[in-house]
């Protein structure tokens, strides 16, 4: 049976919920229960603004009696969001796939304190399609293109792309020079989780990640680096660079934590994409209008 479809309000998707075991009369006895960070006040607000909805897509009551493994979908909402000034570029849109060019600091999907200010909330905002999916990621902080799918019944074709390694991806980034390695060169290492939980790490065993790097410019301070990723894992590029003893220029998390600056965007940008499309064979390329400054 087809799971349930809660609609987009104001863009964004309904995050769903089955409720777990539990003493509780009412479903919002529940979710106070189940999300304890998140007041009381605010899941009655959005209970009666009909952002609480049962498995078949309606709005609950306050009363609505609790059920073990009901569906619950809500819409996450976030107070004093922050707004980002920084606008994206729609490059391409057909029936199957939309395009867009991505500024530093606009995440590309809701998490944390960020729900409308994204840039698939935008995209669904701005071409009224409901169905637009993000068929990879790039870092909040990395600038540059962003593939999406339009519709269901294709996406996985082009889900298959990213997972088999069979679409071509250019970023460039600025970093310190490496004048004593030999370049291009190909970076493969083991990467997995670090900490904190949000920082990568290279660890022993075998490798799980490549990039493949070379460089565009020399400066007397800083290069701009040709980077591709031939696998994806979070993080890699930053990753890599840390280890090869040049840092991407305005990391906050590689090689060591430091705070984030909108102020310095990170030096990194998805330049490029290329790929055989998968429904006709026909060669599509991509490119990013954006760049990074002089060295």
């Amino acid at each position: 049976m087809a799971r349930p479809r809660f609609p987009m309000r104001d863009g964004v998707a309904a995050s769903r919920l089955q409720l777990p075991p539990g003493p509780w009369a009412t479903v919002l006895q529940a979710l106070v229960a189940h999300f304890p960070q998140v007041p009381e006040a605010m899941w009655r607000d959005r209970i009666a603004r009909g952002r609480v909805l049962d498995a078949g897509g309606v709005a609950i009551a306050l009363e609505t009696p609790y059920r073990l493994g009901a569906e619950i979908g809500y819409y996450r909402e976030v107070v004093d969001e922050p707004v980002i000034a920084a606008v994206e570029r729609i490059l391409h849109v057909d029936a199957h796939l939309v395009v867009a060019d991505k500024p530093h600091g606009l995440p590309v999907a809701p998490t944390g304190a960020f729900v409308t200010q994204t840039l698939l909330t935008r995209l669904v905002a701005t071409l009224g399609n409901h169905d637009l999916v993000p068929l990879h990621r790039i870092d909040r902080g990395t600038a540059g293109l962003v593939l999406f799918s339009a519709q269901p019944a294709t996406r996985a074709v082009y889900q298959a792309l990213f997972r088999e390694s069979r679409i071509e991806k250019t970023y460039e980034a600025l970093a310190p020079p490496l004048p004593d390695v030999t370049f291009p060169l190909v970076r493969r290492s083991r990467i997995e989780r670090g900490e904190p939980f949000f920082r990568m790490r290279e660890v022993e065993g075998t490798p799980n990640s490549e990039t493949h790097v070379d460089v565009l410019e020399r400066g007397a301070q800083r290069w701009r680096y040709a980077l591709s990723p031939v696998s994806g894992r979070k993080h890699q590029l930053r990753v890599h660079m840390a280890a090869l003893g040049a840092p991407i220029l305005h990391d906050p998390w590689y090689p060591a934590l430091q705070a984030r600056s909108d102020e310095a965007p990170l030096q990194l940008l998805a330049k490029a994409l290329a790929f055989d499309d998968p429904l006709d064979g026909r060669r599509r390329r991509f490119e990013s209008a954006q760049t990074l400054p002089e060295v």
